[in-house]
């Protein structure tokens, strides 16, 4: 029951971000989740394919890879609370650090990529490898995204282009970068350590 003794943050509550945004991320994790469906699948049906497959993966990549998307979207959330404290220069900052954090992750999986085409494990070497770089690779497509509305939303912030009450699109890109963390949760565990 409404009241008008109710607490301003109540009363305009809202879902983040814009809805086209939303929409747009349902439609990618339903694409995710059709991938990572087929991943598991094929796992059940070639179970010894798949761990001798694994066995050339670094776990310890993987969790680093993890650790730094995890980093990157938390100092990305910091930002959308700074521009709600209208302090858009500190949201660009952390902004600009959730790049830089973004950035571990497109080296350290270019140096996993290089270093498993280096030992022939290509795209066409196995059920297991054709659908790790097809995942990981489509993943890796999102993350490149993510980076450039980072980038994009460090400015505008810069630009005090966001207020508190005008902070949707930053909202959004957020929302995003949330979306590709997320995904990386569920792939990490998936294509680097379940067995």
């Amino acid at each position: 029951m409404s009241t008008s003794h109710e607490h301003p943050a109540l009363r305009s509550r809202r879902l983040p971000g814009d809805l086209a945004m939303w929409f747009f991320i349902l439609a990618e994790l339903t694409v995710f989740a059709i991938l990572i469906l087929a991943f598991a699948v094929t796992q059940l049906l070639n179970a010894e394919t798949f761990r001798e497959s694994r066995a050339a993966l670094d776990s310890s990549i993987g969790l680093a890879l993890t650790l730094s998307l995890l980093t990157s979207g938390l100092l990305a959330a910091l930002a959308v609370e700074q521009v709600r404290m209208d302090r858009p220069r500190r949201a660009a900052a952390l902004l600009l650090a959730a790049l830089v954090t973004s950035c571990v992750y497109v080296v350290l999986k270019l140096n996993e990529y290089s270093h498993l085409s280096g030992l022939g494990l290509g795209l066409e070497h196995s059920t297991f490898f054709t659908l790790y770089w097809i995942l990981t690779g489509f993943h890796f497509l999102h993350v490149l995204l993510g980076m450039v509305i980072l980038g994009w939303m460090a400015e505008r912030c810069r630009r005090r282009a966001y207020t508190a009450r005008d902070c949707a699109g930053l909202e959004s890109g957020v929302l995003y970068w949330h979306m590709v963390d997320v995904v990386w949760v569920v792939l990490f565990p998936l294509v680097y350590v379940i067995n």
